[in-house]
């Protein structure tokens, strides 16, 4: 009865363009936080994979040019129409360049690193300030009692598109895995190489951006009447905002509470490679691990909801730190003779729970601050 109900919504065409946009963005992020990483750190030390990892800080920069977004708009095209639609097709451009030319980029990336990086992190800028107009058409384009699917939307959405960037790509990558059961003869490169993929994935962003010119039109009404300020006066009030007392909390908060998660986000994915955990074998628990996502991101919204609306990302913070103690015991202790089925299923169970504790902190903090 809930799905039916769900599927009868009068916002369910808007909640599929949402998560049609915000899978678009998890393309990028899964090659930049995923199989990017994973390739490179076949060919460069840690120290040369890091430097790529600064491709990822435009979203967490997001913030600074967002008043931008926010308040330069054509009125007739619409206000998220007029940054979604030339952002999506200069990405289309971006990718279908990379095309032609990534594959051989990748092939030397000693040598390249420095233009790897800074392509990555034009794809991922470009992503970054098309979440901020996807977010803010979000709350405009979902009736006020489905706001709280607004989270819901972009963690479904986006972690299809990590999945597919990441886990299908690197299980379609790999020269092992392709010659097991794809090929029916042996071949020396992997079934689906990184030129093509995004070539694809270009001719998918210029389809999507083809329907919202023509078929979609915004409904700017409501956010006339909710006042459009200039870009001064937006900055203004974000620095208003960021002085109340109750505001300052929350910022120190959302500063420090990743503190004792990033060792585990960033490095023991690539250590356990290093270790000897296959790329297969960490694709395979990616592949578990995504209908765990899409399941608990989906109630996470609905725990939100409640009188205590953090108490989700609370009880998931807790989780997510003994997730992160138990992967470094993971690592240290990886088998030496190579990885035994136990043993993956102690990084499966480890990888899954921190994984559904990510999940749940992030769409229980999406879900509170769209309610705000």
């Amino acid at each position: 009865k809930k799905w039916r109900a769900f599927y009868g919504n009068k916002d369910f065409g808007n909640i599929t363009l949402l998560i049609a946009l915000y899978w678009l963005q998890g393309i990028p992020l899964g090659l930049a936080h995923g199989s990017i990483p994973f390739l490179l750190k076949e060919k460069l030390s840690f120290a040369q994979v890091g430097l790529f990892s600064l491709a990822g800080y435009p979203y967490s920069l997001k913030l600074f040019w967002s008043p931008f977004v926010d308040s330069l708009y054509d009125r007739k095209f619409g206000r998220r129409k007029s940054w979604i639609v030339p952002i999506q097709l200069i990405t289309a451009l971006v990718f279908w360049w990379m095309g032609g030319h990534i594959d051989g980029l990748v092939r030397n990336p000693a040598e390249n690193i420095y233009g790897i990086m800074y392509l990555f992190l034009a794809i991922v800028f470009l992503s970054a300030t098309q979440d901020i107009a996807v977010d803010g058409w979000a709350l405009t384009l979902l009736s006020k009692e489905n706001l709280s699917y607004a989270s819901t939307c972009q963690t479904v959405g986006i972690n299809c598109g990590f999945f597919l960037s990441f886990t299908v790509f690197l299980a379609l990558n790999s020269v092992e895995f392709s010659n097991k059961y794809l090929f029916s003869v042996p071949r020396d490169e992997g079934f689906l190489q990184l030129g093509p993929y995004l070539a694809f994935w270009a001719v998918a962003y210029v389809l999507v951006t083809l329907y919202l010119i023509v078929f979609k039109t915004e409904d700017s009404s409501s956010e006339d009447e909710a006042g459009s300020y200039g870009i001064a006066e937006t900055y203004k009030t974000i620095w208003r905002i960021c002085k109340l007392p109750h505001m300052q909390q929350f910022i120190i908060v959302l500063l420090v509470a990743k503190v004792g998660f990033i060792p585990n986000d960033t490095t023991t994915q690539l250590k356990l490679i290093e270790r000897g955990l296959h790329r297969e074998d960490m694709a395979l628990a990616v592949l578990i691990d995504f209908p765990v996502q899409i399941f608990f991101g989906y109630y996470a919204a609905r725990w939100s909801q409640g009188a205590s609306k953090l108490k989700p990302w609370r009880l998931a913070f807790v989780l997510r730190l003994l997730c992160s103690a138990l992967s470094m015991s993971v690592v240290y202790y990886f088998p030496q003779g190579g990885l035994t089925t136990g043993y993956f299923y102690v990084v499966l169970i480890t990888m899954v729970a921190s994984s559904m504790a990510k999940t749940v902190q992030f769409v229980g903090m999406s879900a509170f601050v769209t309610q705000i």
